[in-house]
């Protein structure tokens, strides 16, 4: 009779060796978040404290530091609400319809993902400004984009509009069509079968997209600096007004508004880990 064999060990579990890989991945994994996350972290509160915390409350007294803060703010006030709009509409059509072009639709959806922000900008300066294509009637009619809001409004838009539809297009191919279309039968319009049947399913991962597009928004930089002019009081937001602090050497000034963002952002971090956590519940 053959001896029986022992039950197989799993690679990794329960051995000397397993242990030791996993404390190494883990040592490794929190090594390089400590030098590249929590470390620049530190250091951003710190610069801005350097002096006391009035001085670093004084920063943002500034006249164009307040105007900066301001500006970002309304910019995200105006983003994120356009940018919801388009993908729930860019998803819905995406996931429930075929027409032709879809393909194409998807990859312009993509496109801001794949290009560089500054780029994106030049291309508001080529349309838009003064020796651009419609620069001269934009001139002749006393329109100003380019150097102005709707010039920083237009570049974050375009950084930003993918990731509502990103979040909700497989989401909503996930979920299928039959529920809407036994509301349809059952006499429901498509007002009605959206408010009452889709977004309900959708709603978690519509607030993950408008948090993360509401992050990029506040924090976008490159196709901003290409549009704005860097006018102060003006078209400077956050992130450049961060730039031409510390480039006049106003490093408590400058680590004063980069913690301001910094805050913001995490605050951005901890409602998406409640939405995850929530969502997770709630299925």
């Amino acid at each position: 009779m053959a001896a029986a064999r022992p039950d197989r060990v799993r690679p990794g579990h329960n051995t000397w060796s397993g242990a030791l890989v996993r404390w190494l991945f883990i040592g490794v994994s929190l090594s390089f978040l400590a030098a590249l996350l929590l470390a620049p972290l530190a250091t951003v509160f710190a610069m801005a404290l350097a002096r006391g915390v009035e001085a670093c409350l004084a920063s943002f007294a500034d006249p164009d530091t307040a105007a900066a803060i301001r500006l970002t703010l309304t910019t995200a006030a105006v983003v994120v609400p356009a940018n919801t709009l388009f993908g729930l509409a860019a998803a819905w059509a995406i996931a429930k319809f075929e027409f032709r072009g879809k393909s194409v639709l998807i990859t312009l959806i993509d496109l801001p993902l794949a290009i560089s922000p500054v780029i994106s900008g030049m291309v508001f300066v080529l349309l838009f400004g003064l020796h651009g294509w419609f620069g001269l009637w934009l001139r002749a009619h006393n329109i100003s984009i380019i150097f102005a809001l709707p010039g920083i409004l237009l570049a974050t838009m375009f950084v930003t509009f993918p990731y509502v539809a990103r979040e909700l297009i497989p989401l909503m191919q996930q979920l299928g069509n039959d529920e809407e279309e036994a509301a349809i039968t059952l006499g429901a319009g498509g007002w009605m079968t959206f408010l009452r049947v889709t977004l309900p399913k959708i709603r978690w991962g519509l607030l993950y997209g408008v948090i993360l597009c509401n992050a990029r928004a506040m924090g976008e930089f490159g196709a901003v600096s290409v549009v704005s002019g860097h006018i102060r009081g003006l078209t400077n937001t956050m992130p450049l007004d961060i730039e031409i602090l510390y480039n006049e050497y106003n490093f408590v000034g400058a680590f004063a508004v980069a913690s301001l963002l910094t805050l913001l952002a995490a605050l951005t971090l901890v409602v998406k880990s409640l939405v995850e956590r929530t969502g997770y519940r709630g299925r």
